[in-house]
C-alpha cells in the first residue's frame, strides 16, 4: 500500500488555504495534515509532523519564507519545500532558490499544474514556473562572473547527461534508471557538479546551466 503524500499549507490568507486544500484533496494520494497562518507557525508545523510537502506563500507574517526554508534544510527534516505565491519579486526569488527550495509556482498556476507540483517536489524533483526560471537564470546571468574557460568544459560528458536528466525534472533515482547506473553514482556525480558550478543544489545547478546556455530553455521547463 502507497502511502498517500503528507502536506502542510501556510498562507495567511484562510480562503486560499482553503481552496488549496480543496484542490488536493480530492486526490486520494494527497493528504494535508496541517495549516499555518504565519512563518513560526508553519516552521512549528513542519518540526512536529515531519510532512513530506510544505507549501508556503512567499509573504507571510513572522519569520520569512526565507528563514523556513533555510532552517527545515540545514536540520535534518526530510521536508521538499514548494512556494505558492502571487508574487516574483527578484529579492525573494534568489534568496528561496539559494535557501534551497524544491519549487516555485505562481498562484496562476490550474489546479492540476498544482497537485503534479507537489507530487514531483515528493518524489524528488524540482518544479519551477517557466517564467520564474528564465528569470532566476536570468538573474543569475547578470550577477555571477564568468570564468575564463567554459563551463561545459570542466563538466565531464557523463555529468553533462545528468545535469541534462536533472533540467528535465527527473529524479536520482529516474536518471540511475535512464543511465543503467546506481542512484549513489548519480548523487556522485551531483556532488562533481556542485563543486564545479559552484553551487549547493540541484535546482540552483540547473538554473545556473540554463543561464550559461548549457541547456536548452525547453529542457529545463
Amino acid at each position: 500500500m502507497v502511502l498517500p503524500v503528507r502536506i502542510i499549507l501556510a498562507d495567511d490568507h484562510a480562503l486560499v488555504r482553503q481552496g488549496t486544500r480543496r484542490i488536493l484533496e480530492e486526490h486520494p494520494d494527497l493528504m494535508v495534515v496541517g495549516e499555518a497562518e504565519n512563518g513560526e507557525q508553519a516552521l512549528e508545523l513542519v518540526k512536529s509532523l515531519n510532512p513530506d510537502v510544505a507549501i508556503l506563500d512567499i509573504r507571510m507574517p513572522g519569520l520569512s519564507s526565507v528563514g523556513i526554508v533555510s532552517e527545515i534544510n540545514q536540520s535534518s527534516l526530510q521536508t521538499k519545500i514548494l512556494i505558492l505565491s502571487a508574487f516574483d519579486d527578484d529579492e525573494y526569488i534568489l534568496a528561496l532558490m539559494e535557501a534551497g527550495v524544491s519549487g516555485y509556482l505562481l498562484k496562476t498556476a490550474q489546479g492540476d499544474e498544482l497537485v503534479a507540483a507537489v507530487r514531483g517536489v515528493a518524489q524528488g524533483k524540482n518544479i519551477l514556473h517557466p517564467d520564474i526560471a528564465m528569470k532566476v537564470a536570468r538573474l543569475w546571468a547578470r550577477r555571477r562572473t564568468v570564468s575564463g574557460h567554459a563551463v561545459s568544459g570542466q563538466l565531464s560528458p557523463r555529468e553533462m547527461e545528468v545535469l541534462r536528466f536533472a533540467a528535465k525534472g527527473l529524479s536520482a533515482k529516474a536518471i540511475a534508471a535512464d543511465l543503467n547506473i546506481s542512484v549513489r553514482t548519480v548523487n556522485g556525480h551531483f556532488y562533481s557538479i556542485f563543486n564545479k558550478l559552484g553551487v549547493s543544489s540541484r535546482i540552483e545547478a540547473v538554473l545556473y546551466a540554463l543561464s550559461r546556455h548549457l541547456v536548452a530553455p525547453e529542457e529545463g521547463g
